[in-house]
């Protein structure tokens, strides 16, 4: 379970994003969107731990992140795994070496990688193209390269910023597919994009940012402002 309560981040005189509420529970598949600058990158960020919030709480499972102390916070992020839109992968490394930097980050005991490793990139359909560099490898399989490294540490929670940004409908949709099939493992997703055709498709939950608000979401029963103003005007 994740839940945000009353969030505040401000950058200087800015409010990125604005007494922000909302709960997810275990095995939810929830898009997040908004025009750019709408507060979708910084709510990652928050829920990463890479940044902390002004006002409110952050739980995951009850434990309020936002209150962890630091030498705590990679212990925490054991139970995230990252999906990017660039891939951030590492061009001198080879796809089992790239999965392999996660557990390494873990301090995972290395007798044990070997299992993990193929198990993931088997899951994501790589486990013939593992001895590959990145720059032999499609924008497709790059960013299941990426996939594979948020999943082998085994997390409970995948955030994915905007991950088909940089690929073609085609690449997109499978990738996609990929997504709802970890999801279906019981694993919470919690993806940033502004694609309308993918969040059309799939037909999860949407929160809806403006301008660092929760304007609109479909998996709450509670009515935010602007929906509350439309029904009334």
């Amino acid at each position: 379970m994740l839940e945000l309560k009353n969030i505040t981040k401000r950058f200087g005189s800015i409010e990125a994003l604005k007494d922000v509420s909302f709960l997810i529970n275990d095995g939810d598949f929830v898009f997040i969107t908004g025009q750019s600058g709408a507060g979708k990158t910084t709510l990652l960020r928050l829920l990463l731990r890479e940044i902390l919030p002004d006002e409110g709480e952050i739980l995951i499972d009850d434990l309020n992140i936002a209150k962890l102390p630091r030498k705590e916070v990679p212990k925490m992020r054991r139970n995230i795994g990252v999906v990017f839109q660039d891939f951030k992968v590492l061009p001198e490394r080879t796809v089992r070496e790239n999965v392999e930097v996660a557990l390494a980050v873990i301090d995972l005991a290395k007798k044990e990688w070997k299992s993990r490793v193929e198990h993931v990139l088997k899951l994501v359909g790589l486990e013939e193209r593992m001895d590959l560099f990145p720059s032999q490898l499609s924008g497709g399989e790059l960013q299941r390269v990426s996939m594979a490294r948020a999943l082998v540490v085994n997390p409970k929670i995948i955030l994915a910023d905007e991950p088909t940004g940089n690929l073609d409908w085609d690449t997109a949709d499978k990738i996609m597919d990929l997504f709802e099939k970890i999801n279906h493992e019981g694993k919470i997703i919690i993806m940033a994009t502004h694609n309308k055709l993918i969040i059309d498709k799939m037909k999860k939950r949407i929160i809806e940012l403006k301008d660092g608000s929760v304007v609109k979401d479909s998996g709450s029963k509670t009515k935010h402002r602007s929906e509350k103003s439309e029904e009334e005007a």
